[in-house]
């Protein structure tokens, strides 16, 4: 298991599911300044980093940004916040952060309880590319 990097953001992302493995294929596509670093949220060291900030696992269906040292985000907030990192003009996602949490996060949720059946669900979590296994954790 790779150690958790202290100048990274990390992205906890579902990792049996097909929207959230998308999801993570189009950041890393997008994070041209190699900002972040992923495990899914099944993985010894997602559960570990969701353990370490009190969140029960149990009720975890959102994707996680921790930024360590600083704090980490659920939901929209976290897709928001990823999005002011990435290139091509997803940066200015980052401006839906002024509308209310409780909005963003309802519109999150549904898309959330919805994604198995909408985008399926796979038996097992994504197993990177050698050229990409460097930027997972687990």
């Amino acid at each position: 298991m790779n150690s958790v990097p202290e100048n990274k953001k990390i992205i906890l992302f579902d990792g049996v599911c097909n929207l959230c493995d998308g999801a993570v294929q189009f950041i890393i596509k997008h994070d041209k300044k190699d900002i972040f670093r992923y495990a899914s949220l099944q993985s010894e060291i997602g559960r570990k980093l969701v353990d370490e900030r009190g969140l029960d696992p149990e009720e975890l269906d959102s994707i996680i940004l921790i930024e360590p040292g600083v704090a980490y985000y659920r939901k929209s907030s976290a897709a928001l916040e990823i999005s002011r990192d990435l290139s091509g003009g997803y940066s200015l996602l980052k401006n839906f952060l002024f509308m209310p949490e409780s909005l963003r996060d309802g519109v999150y949720d549904f898309i959330a309880n919805n994604r198995y059946k909408w985008f399926g669900k796979k038996e097992q979590c994504m197993i990177p590319s050698p050229e990409l296994k460097a930027k997972f954790l687990d």
